[in-house]
């Protein structure tokens, strides 16, 4: 098993379905997208918030134009945006949505982008998070501890006073996320 394989079997022994592991007969540890009750067939990937105040800035703008909006605001009643560090995508689900078909269309992402003001730089993340903020209901949210972001850059940069609202994360972490080049703790 490679080193990655007893990363993952230690971090998600308790959550997870063998499945074959082809190379050496071995099982490996996978994810089931069907382990959460709430999880249904047209959704089209887990995914966690992001653990960062990175939505309030970025849609600051749209925010400021509809003061009552969920956009950006903090979990678990707001809509932070996605950190796609862990995701699990339902590719059929996606390749059977009209939907789907239509928001890939230039037009569609722009129409989206001039809607909230967007201007993002993290390439999926930020397309998967305007999509979110149009069509939450087609993706289902994973709890942080699925992808625990280390990252307290937006603390030390102007967001002090919410940071904590969004850095939150309670339970038995299974996958920490090293992001803004944190070190994973040893644990």
């Amino acid at each position: 098993m490679n080193g990655t394989s007893v990363l993952m079997k230690e971090t998600l022994k308790s959550s997870v379905t063998p499945s074959p592991y082809e190379e050496t007969g071995e099982r490996q540890p996978s994810m089931n997208w069907a382990a959460s009750p709430h999880q249904t067939q047209n959704q089209w990937a887990p995914w966690s918030w992001t653990s960062q105040p990175l939505e309030l800035h970025t849609f600051w703008q749209f925010r400021h134009e509809n003061p009552q909006t969920r956009v950006g605001g903090p979990p678990p009643e707001g809509l932070p945006g996605f950190n796609s560090g862990v995701m699990l995508l339902s590719l059929e689900a996606m390749r059977q949505s009209p939907l789907y078909s239509r928001l890939l269309e230039p037009a569609q992402v722009q129409q989206l982008a001039d809607k909230y003001h967007f201007r993002g730089h993290l390439g999926d993340q930020d397309f998967f998070t305007m999509i979110g903020m149009e069509h939450p209901k087609l993706f289902h949210v994973l709890d942080c501890t699925w992808n625990r972001q280390l990252c307290t850059w937006w603390r030390d940069h102007g967001y002090s006073d919410v940071f904590e609202a969004y850095f939150r994360c309670e339970g038995h972490v299974k996958i920490y996320h090293g992001n803004c080049n944190t070190p994973i703790p040893e644990d």
